[in-house]
């Protein structure tokens, strides 16, 4: 019963930690170059955030992770309000992603195939310390810098008094927790 309690207790501790850690993140004001942008689909902003650091030319080229298989790319352009030029030179679609592992998998091959040795990691702040564990465990060597999209401000502990919000991070906090058990296992070949 004791070590229940006790379990319960570093759970509840660790939780605690992660929320405010993630709800600390912020969208940065200035980006430093990098070879490449790795959006991660499913979160507001998210494209739009990678496509203005594309068009700023914070690096030459950027993935678009995780797209719907019965996404074309013209319905990408339109929902973004892209530059069509832009978009045609420099936007590369990955539909094979199914989730964060995948968009890790799928990431890092797009990364090896052009040679690239950074890249601006784009997703949104609660899903940060997750991607970037994963993103890590197959990119490598590649130096990985996050960019993470700010959708609802909930430092200084809003986020306890919003259901929605902690309803995410209780349910992120979970699977980052998976990410690094998952991490302790051998890597299957």
């Amino acid at each position: 019963m004791l070590l229940a309690i006790v379990a319960a207790g570093v759970l509840a501790g660790g939780f605690a930690v992660f929320a405010h850690y993630v709800s600390g993140l912020t969208t940065p004001n200035q980006m430093a170059k990098a070879d490449a942008i790795i959006v991660l689909t499913g979160g507001q902003s998210r494209l739009e955030a990678g496509l203005d650091l594309l068009k700023e030319g914070k690096a030459e080229r950027l993935l678009i992770s995780g797209v719907h298989p019965a996404t074309g790319r013209n319905a990408i352009l339109a929902a973004t309000g892209s530059d069509r030029g832009l978009f045609t030179c420099c936007v590369d679609i990955d539909r094979e992603a199914l989730d964060t592992v995948g968009n890790a998998q799928e990431g890092a091959k797009w990364l090896r195939e052009h040679g690239y040795a950074s890249a601006i990691l784009v997703t949104n702040n609660y899903h940060m310390p997750r991607s970037m564990l994963e993103m890590s465990r197959f990119a490598g060597p590649v130096q990985l810098v996050p960019y993470p999209v700010v959708n609802t401000r909930l430092d200084n502990g809003r986020w306890i008094g919003e259901p929605g919000a902690l309803r995410v991070l209780v349910t992120e906090y979970v699977k980052y927790l998976a990410a690094i058990a998952r991490g302790m296992l051998p890597v299957a070949d």
